[in-house]
């Protein structure tokens, strides 16, 4: 049974699309400054999650929608159970955003802020998934007008990247 067929392409618009192309703007934006002050999150892992996100808040919100109608249509008491999805989600993305955070040698803690940016992309997703367009969209450009001024007070601009190094330089030995 697929259930998402029967969408008006009105509701295909306002609830998938509208959704997707929002989080899309902002985790590329959020992504690609992240990646251009080369942080070990760039632009793919930024989207990803944000995406990954928005797209589970859409199928538990249409998912919701079908109980209810469901529910209305044969009496059949919905399973709450199912509406834990977002939870996962939440509990999940800690695990990504402890892996971009590392001590190095000098005990200095670094990956702070791209493990935050992953974590809020991923909830930027959840709520513009879940149908809370205006709520998502003031919450991302806030977000991303506060890391564009960020970056601009420090002399950076966030939509020019740093010349690329090679992390491995191989020195080729001395020939005698």
């Amino acid at each position: 049974m697929i259930l998402d067929f029967d969408l008006t392409l009105t509701e295909v618009l306002i609830k998938i699309l509208l959704p997707l192309v929002i989080v899309f703007l902002i985790g590329s934006f959020i992504g690609l400054e992240r990646q251009n002050v080369g942080k070990a999150a760039g632009l793919s892992a930024h989207v990803l999650v944000a995406m990954g996100a928005a797209g589970i808040a859409i199928m538990q919100r249409l998912m919701f929608e079908y109980q209810i109608d469901l529910q209305l249509i044969t009496g059949v008491n919905i399973d709450p159970e199912g509406q834990r999805v977002i939870a996962q989600v939440i509990t999940g993305i800690g695990f990504i955003g402890a892996g971009v955070i590392i001590k190095d040698q000098t005990n200095v803690v670094k990956g702070i802020t791209t493990a935050a940016t992953l974590w809020f992309m991923a909830m930027i997703g959840l709520i513009l998934g879940s149908g809370y367009i205006l709520v998502g969209s003031i919450l991302g450009l806030f977000i991303a007008g506060f890391i564009a001024i960020r970056d601009l007070h420090r002399g950076f601009n966030p939509f020019k990247g740093k010349p690329f190094q090679h992390p491995k330089k191989i020195k080729e030995p001395k020939k005698e």
